[in-house]
């Protein structure tokens, strides 16, 4: 699925993920409030909500009552072994594909890296 088909909730979780991958959201760290979050990216609270909720769904994320959202340890692990794992299945072939097609080799791409 291109990324303009794909649901605005899940390319929040993407951006969420990768802050959380990244450390702009630490564990332990809380997360920007849903209106916040919605007004910053242009969302609407609802669709934000939505891809929070998938986060403490996946217990990568936990309710502090009152306060808000907070990233629980062991989430980024988490999230980068499920995006490698993605990676591997879902685009890495189709990039295997094309380098084959290309004529590349490995070194060719280790120069540019």
């Amino acid at each position: 699925m291109s990324n303009a088909a794909r649901p605005v909730y899940l390319k929040l979780r993407d951006l969420i993920a990768a802050a959380i991958i990244e450390g702009r959201y630490a564990e332990g760290a809380m997360l920007p409030s849903v209106r916040s979050l919605a007004a910053q990216e242009g969302a609407n609270p609802l669709t934000v909500a939505k891809a929070y909720q998938q986060f403490q769904s996946d217990g990568l994320v936990a309710v502090q009552r009152g306060v808000g959202m907070y990233v629980v340890p062991g989430a980024s692990t988490k999230l980068r072994e499920r995006e490698r794992a993605q990676f591997l299945a879902e685009e890495w072939p189709a990039i295997r594909d094309r380098i084959d097609r290309l004529g590349l080799a490995i070194e060719d791409l280790i120069e540019r890296a």
